[in-house]
């Protein structure tokens, strides 16, 4: 303990405090559909697919928008674009408790979109509060900061309760304090001392795209100009995605061209992806598979949530001790069996409580331990690349609910959703396995890293 202390205090604590703050209620405004959405079915009549891709617009919005987020964060201050972030997220906190009657399908879709700026905090968040700290404890630091998943806790002990009380609509403002509280914290404590180049006035333009382009995506999706069912709902992240990457500039799409990369995303596809992906799902998946009560699901929603964001420091703490490499070797495999456990078991409720809680505990350390890697592979280019491995994040969170409703409307049941993801994370830890010996070489030294990049150790700082 008295060394975790000691490594805090090797920095700016306060800015670390701030940028957890920060990505803590970003993250709770971004997933409060889930635990909301057994309440929002009662007001709005939707398919399970439809509610599925309701409560994973949010998710898929931040994916895409951490891609552009991350660009701007090379060339602006930190602290400025954090609270442009806490304004745009509190739009539906404002909107969706001044209607007098239940708000349209399409409607939530767009509200859902601006809550995606909550979520796409992580590329501001991690960043800014790892620049206040040497390279050699940015595995416990950066765990620390993203411990803001804990937003989620809030969300399951928060909103079914006041749903119930005061309608779903109303429950929704309860996010307002919160937001201005980490506003407060922003503005007197966080600092970016990171290095800053780049083109300010097309980073933000790229930005803006992306945003106005992820409102007219989600709208043809839902008018079914990109394809009738489910083909619509499967090219979205795809169109998204492609977007973000066309605006980027061609410095940070040239990552894109690297291996490690592309390895690194779906990793994080599968430890963040099945994260936030289930804190918005599993509400659903408990009052339909086990018919519990919304309240106790959005309870058990938050156990779940806080038992993977506490765990992700420790996850970075023990990455930086043993290198993230060897962490996610055991942790992918230990998900995969789970997730085909799950698929082939159709388990009663006390032994799914037990499975759906040891993915959340791989997730957790799952999260601390990739993240560790990035400073190591990719220093000095850690805003854009927080901003891509995130939106990689993402999307593997949007397919999660959607993969579900799907499972659910086409099988009477989860298990094929779980096994297609059981496959995916099979897929993953063969990778890291291929790769190991390549990774454990800049995963345990601060030596220059690949392709330019900066040299580790050198840390760069910028006023």
């Amino acid at each position: 303990m008295k060394a975790v202390l000691d490594s805090i205090k090797s920095g700016n604590w306060r800015a670390l405090l701030a940028c957890f703050m920060y990505f803590d209620t970003g993250f709770t405004v971004w997933v409060m559909l889930g635990p909301l959405a057994p309440f929002i079915g009662k007001s709005l009549v939707m398919t399970p697919p439809q509610q599925g891709f309701m409560v994973a617009v949010p998710v898929l919005s931040a994916a895409i928008l951490r891609v552009t987020l991350g660009n701007l964060f090379q060339s602006v201050d930190g602290k400025k674009l954090a609270l442009i972030g806490v304004v745009l997220s509190g739009i539906p906190s404002v909107v969706l408790p001044l209607l007098s009657t239940p708000p349209s399908y399409n409607l939530m879709l767009l509200l859902g979109v601006f809550l995606g700026v909550g979520g796409a905090s992580f590329a501001v968040a991690l960043p800014m509060a790892g620049s206040n700290y040497a390279p050699k404890v940015q595995g416990l630091v950066l765990g620390l900061a993203a411990a803001g998943n804990i937003g989620a806790v809030l969300d399951g002990f928060m909103f079914p309760g006041l749903a119930q009380a005061y309608g779903w609509q109303l429950a929704t403002a309860a996010a307002l304090p919160l937001l201005a509280l980490t506003a407060i914290a922003l503005i007197f404590w966080a600092k970016d001392l990171s290095p800053k180049a780049g083109n300010v006035g097309r980073s933000a333009a790229a930005l803006a795209v992306t945003l106005v382009g992820m409102f007219v995506l989600v709208e043809l999706v839902q008018a079914g100009y990109l394809g009738q069912g489910k083909t619509g709902l499967l090219l979205l992240p795809v169109l998204g995605a492609a977007l973000a990457i066309a605006v980027l500039p061609q410095r940070y799409r040239a990552v894109l061209a690297q291996r490690d990369t592309w390895a690194i995303m779906l990793v994080y596809s599968i430890t963040f992806g099945g994260f936030v992906g289930m804190s918005s799902y599993v509400s659903t998946l408990l009052t339909t598979q086990y018919q519990m009560s919304k309240v106790n699901a959005g309870l058990l929603m938050a156990a779940f949530a806080f038992t993977g964001a506490i765990l992700r420091p420790i996850g970075g703490l023990l990455a930086d001790r043993i290198t993230g490499v060897r962490s996610l070797i055991v942790l992918l495999a230990l998900i995969s069996i789970l997730d085909f456990t799950f698929a082939a078991w159709t388990p009663p409720l006390t032994a799914g409580i037990a499975i759906i809680a040891g993915l959340y505990i791989c997730f957790g350390l799952g999260n601390g331990s990739t993240f560790q890697l990035v400073p190591h592979r990719w220093l000095g280019k850690t805003g854009v690349m927080t901003g891509i491995i995130g939106a990689a994040g993402g999307i593997g969170g949007f397919y999660l609910p959607v993969i579900m409703g799907l499972a659910k409307e086409s099988t009477g049941s989860y298990q094929m959703g779980f096994a297609t993801f059981g496959v995916i994370a099979a897929l993953a830890f063969l990778i890291v396995i291929l790769l190991r010996a390549q990774w454990l070489v800049w995963a345990n030294t601060y030596a220059p890293g690949k392709d330019g990049d900066m040299p580790l150790g050198e840390v760069v700082h910028a006023e």
